[in-house]
């Protein structure tokens, strides 16, 4: 189920938007946060499913053209997905490798530059410990989107924490831009 704090496309001022994703091939979390100064809002937060049943070819076919239909309803102006980790099935860590694959095409040709998060880096922005644990990473994104739930299922909660990390980690790289070794003797 979508959840909207704004009308599709549009965040108040000069927020920057983000679509976080955590990809898979079942089940896509994706979340449209904003932030303006300090303040983030959830626009939207939901999963793309794909039928057990179906076809990989067609699987992929679908994430991308929902992918592609939500970037162009909502229009983000920042991407961010989570990286693939190591999974103890091979098999698994491939399909999920395809499906981030089909996401980035998405992204890439919605004009979006992708940043990439490992769920330790998630973890640690969300929650400021990199090894919380689910129910933990969901507590934190409900209070510092001021929702009345934690958005559900799991994988769209993972999705808005990779946007608020997206978020919250981008201005920071900003301001550390200068040259370190500069003023040095």
């Amino acid at each position: 189920m979508e959840s909207r704090a704004g009308s599709p496309g549009h965040a108040p001022g000069d927020a920057r938007v983000a679509l976080g994703i955590d990809p898979g091939t079942a089940i896509v979390g994706y979340a449209i946060v904003s932030a303006t100064g300090n303040t983030l809002s959830m626009i939207a937060c939901d999963v793309i499913t794909t039928p057990a049943g179906m076809p990989l070819a067609q699987r992929l076919q679908q994430i991308y053209q929902r992918l592609s239909e939500i970037i162009a309803k909502y229009q983000p102006t920042e991407a961010a997905m989570e990286e693939l980790f190591f999974a103890k099935n091979a098999r698994t860590a491939l399909m999920v490798g395809q499906a981030r694959g089909v996401a980035m095409l998405a992204l890439a040709n919605g004009g979006l530059t992708i940043a990439e998060y490992t769920p330790r880096q998630v973890k640690q922005a969300v929650t400021g410990y990199g090894s919380a644990d689910k129910f933990q990473v969901g507590e934190m994104v409900r209070i510092l989107l001021n929702l009345r739930a934690v958005p559900r299922p799991d994988d769209a909660a993972d999705a808005a924490a990779v946007a608020i990390c997206h978020l919250n980690t981008v201005p920071l790289l900003r301001t550390r831009s200068i040259n370190p070794w500069e003023g040095r003797s």
